[in-house]
């Protein structure tokens, strides 16, 4: 199925390739190269690129790009899938996932690498798995190497994981904690456009579920919600039974050791999407050779009652803007006038007192009349609160007899959240 994995840098560099068959040369890149050139920005790329010998699949993750080499055709969503868990794999074992901390890693790399896929078809793809058979990297053990003598290579169990012989491959047997703990995150976020009079032109709501489950033995929990109704499309980790869900809306799960994304949903533009932030502005930059002014208000949306924080407003400026000079009343801002992006860090909004940001604009002389005024786009963070109006109602816990520690926490965060100017 999946030949060979080429993982590409910023710069365009290939500075780690993997083979599970025969070794395919990394010129067969420069078809994706090609497209690369004619794209404006790294998603406009195409995911599979047809050549005369070979499929590419690529995903772009972390500043980087993952190909796949096919030499049949293949599911493409089924590779893209495989893709996006090497990353997390790597994230989950490395904190994160970086060319810098690749390097650095190489052997474990090659080593997940060759437990994740055998003979390019996928193998073992669950952390819990891979763990049992390679140890992740931290500094203790690094030292106690070091200090025995022993090599920090080839470290891969020979010992099969019992998950591997289960029904589910998804947990680890034996587990054992002094706390039992569970935490779920239910993160939101808003995509929107919101046009030049404050009107919503779409608003879409992008939403997934992480947990933190740190339970002794087989726990075997259900998650209900008050209102689940309003899941549009959902997509689930494997633990979870989705007969259940069909007939009764309930998340019925054995869950993994440790942290997981149980599951993802969207709720789509036909529900009332509450638009957290306002943004008044008014921008003129027509007046060509003698400037243009900015002013731009921000405030909260009073139905929401929760503070807004991490606020951050880019907006990508014509070529012929030269530089800008603003005052702010709370925050700083930014300009790079080779990129002539503006950036204002907003920091937590007050309802005492808005943000505000104003002042004139530099432009180029004998520069022609700018036709369009540019787009803001909006950055910020809400705690303790899903912007859907989603709710769990309880978690019950089976199989085991002790009572667990429960948390759940809200998080709404602003997506493609875009204003017109």
């Amino acid at each position: 199925m999946i030949h060979s994995l080429f993982i590409i840098n910023p710069s365009g560099d290939v500075f780690m390739e993997k083979h599970w068959k025969s070794v395919i040369s990394r010129s067969v890149c420069d078809y994706f190269f090609d497209h690369q050139r004619k794209a404006s920005s790294p998603e406009d790329i195409p995911p599979v690129i047809a050549t005369p010998h070979h499929y590419l699949i690529s995903v772009y993750r972390s500043s980087m790009f993952f190909v796949a080499v096919c030499t049949t055709e293949v599911a493409p969503l089924f590779v893209v899938e495989f893709l996006h868990r090497v990353v997390d794999t790597f994230e989950d074992y490395f904190s994160e996932c970086t060319e810098s901390i690749i390097k650095e890693h190489y052997v474990v790399v090659y080593e997940l690498l060759d437990e994740m896929l055998d003979n390019g078809f996928p193998l073992a793809t669950e952390s819990n798995i891979l763990k049992e058979l390679i140890k992740p990297p931290n500094i203790l053990r690094t030292i106690a190497n070091t200090v025995t003598g022993k090599s920090n290579y080839f470290s891969v169990s020979s010992i099969l994981p019992s998950g591997q012989l289960s029904n589910i491959p998804w947990r680890r047997t034996g587990v054992k904690y002094t706390n039992n703990e569970a935490y779920f995150d239910m993160i939101e976020e808003v995509d929107a456009i919101i046009d030049k009079s404050g009107s919503t032109v779409c608003a879409e709501i992008q939403g997934y579920i992480d947990c933190c489950i740190k339970l002794s033995g087989m726990p075997d929990l259900s998650l209900s919600f008050v209102n689940p109704r309003l899941f549009d499309d959902v997509s689930f980790h494997p633990c979870v039974r989705f007969k259940r869900w069909e007939s009764e809306r309930v998340l019925s799960f054995i869950p993994p050791d440790g942290n997981f994304r149980l599951m993802s949903y969207h709720i789509g533009s036909q529900s009332i999407v509450a638009i957290p932030v306002y943004v008044r502005h008014s921008l003129s930059l027509r007046e060509s050779g003698s400037g243009g002014r900015l002013d731009i208000t921000l405030g909260p949306k009073q139905t929401l009652g929760r503070t807004i924080e991490n606020v951050v407003l880019e907006i990508p400026m014509p070529k012929s803007v030269l530089n800008c000079g603003l005052v702010t009343n709370q925050g700083k801002y930014t300009f790079d006038p080779v990129s002539k992006l503006l950036v204002w860090e907003v920091g937590r909004i007050d309802v005492t007192k808005l943000p505000n940001i104003r002042g004139t604009i530099s432009l180029q002389s004998g520069s022609p009349p700018v036709e369009a005024n540019p787009s803001i786009n909006v950055k910020f963070t809400i705690n303790q609160l899903a912007v859907s109006g989603l709710k769990v109602n309880r978690l019950d816990m089976y199989g085991e007899k002790y009572k667990p520690f429960k948390g759940v926490k809200y998080i709404t965060k602003a997506g493609k959240f875009q204003v017109r100017m």
